[in-house]
């Protein structure tokens, strides 16, 4: 890797904006009365999330082992991945790299920021061929390069993360979403090694608080600061900040719901086994299989008359079938309609 300067890699506007700062947020008050945002007196969340969200951050600091000033919430993983192309790529100039298949979200906000979206083609078995990986980095002048491990919608980890950190000029934001039932390390161990490593994870998955919508960014203080400087002032609300830290402060949730899943992951692959309309079941290290079956079409039609509802990957990836670990006996209904299919 070159010698890397982030001011060289940030949007030249972004490095002169200034932040949206709450005054309250940023002072410390004994028994403040709060006449300064137009609230309303009444009304039990009557008054504006606090914009820095201390309490959750200095949480997940102390369960990270990192410093809270490396952190960043979003509304979502969703709104970290919109604020960190928006902090980096100019528009109708740069270009991002995503993994192709990988995660759909990273090229729809590259596009509505106006940038180049490259595609890096995995091989037959989701893997990245480095040299490719080479080629096209020698090739294309690229700002950020979104790699999703476990990958969706494969469900494979992605080996050597160092590699890439070392061989990319410009940002490698690595998502973890699924890192939890995967049984591998964080790329959070790389931070300090590696300034233009940004680590995001989530609370929809594991977690099992999708509609909290609450994700988090780790990178440098310098990033962080970056990415705070461009988010809305109040973009997690006080509803999410509670929940989320009532279940950080509850520390089997997690475990209980990543073991609840890998349980079912078990029986899921021995009934596979006996499915004749399935084809191949590929290796996953998250909470959903990909799957290729015979006449994809029928199978998936079959599932949405039984009102079971899955992720068609075809014909991005032919005859394949996202399907994500339920309950046992939503699991059970799924596989009982698959053994009925016949072809």
């Amino acid at each position: 890797m070159k010698q890397f300067t982030l001011n060289n890699i940030v949007r030249k506007n972004i490095l002169e904006l200034q932040p949206y700062i709450s005054f309250r947020d940023h002072n410390k008050f004994n028994a403040p009365v709060l006449l300064d945002a137009n609230e309303s007196p009444f009304g039990t969340f009557n008054r504006y999330p606090d914009s820095t969200q201390k309490k959750l951050k200095n949480r997940l600091a102390e369960l990270k082992k990192i410093s809270t000033n490396q952190i960043a919430l979003g509304n979502g993983s969703d709104e970290l991945i919109d604020l960190i192309i928006k902090v980096f790529c100019e528009p109708k100039k740069d270009a991002i790299l995503m993994m192709n298949p990988s995660f759909a979200m990273y090229g729809f906000y590259a596009s509505i920021n106006e940038n180049k979206v490259v595609k890096l083609n995995l091989d037959k078995d989701f893997e990245i061929v480095k040299d490719n990986f080479l080629k096209i980095t020698k090739e294309i002048k690229l700002k950020v390069f979104f790699l999703c491990s476990p990958n969706n919608p494969t469900g494979n980890s992605i080996e050597d993360i160092e590699f890439y950190l070392q061989n990319f000029d410009g940002i490698v934001v690595v998502d973890e979403a699924y890192i939890e039932f995967s049984g591998k390390k964080s790329s959070l161990e790389f931070l300090n090694k590696y300034p233009n490593l940004i680590v995001l994870q989530t609370f929809s998955k594991a977690w099992g608080i999708a509609g909290a919508r609450v994700g988090t960014a780790y990178a440098s203080e310098e990033i962080i600061r970056l990415i705070n400087t461009v988010k809305a002032p109040y973009n997690v609300n006080s509803l999410s900040q509670e929940l989320i830290l009532k279940h950080l402060n509850e520390d089997l949730v997690v475990e209980q719901n990543v073991a609840n899943i890998l349980h079912e992951k078990k029986w899921f692959e021995e009934e596979f086994q006996y499915i004749p309309c399935i084809l191949k079941v590929f290796p996953t290290d998250a909470n959903f299989f990909l799957i290729e079956f015979l006449d994809i079409e029928k199978v998936y039609q079959k599932l949405l008359e039984e009102e079971i509802l899955t992720s068609k990957r075809a014909p991005a990836i032919p005859d394949c079938i996202r399907i994500n670990i339920g309950t046992r006996e939503e699991n059970e209904k799924l596989i009982r309609v698959l053994k009925n299919i016949t072809l």
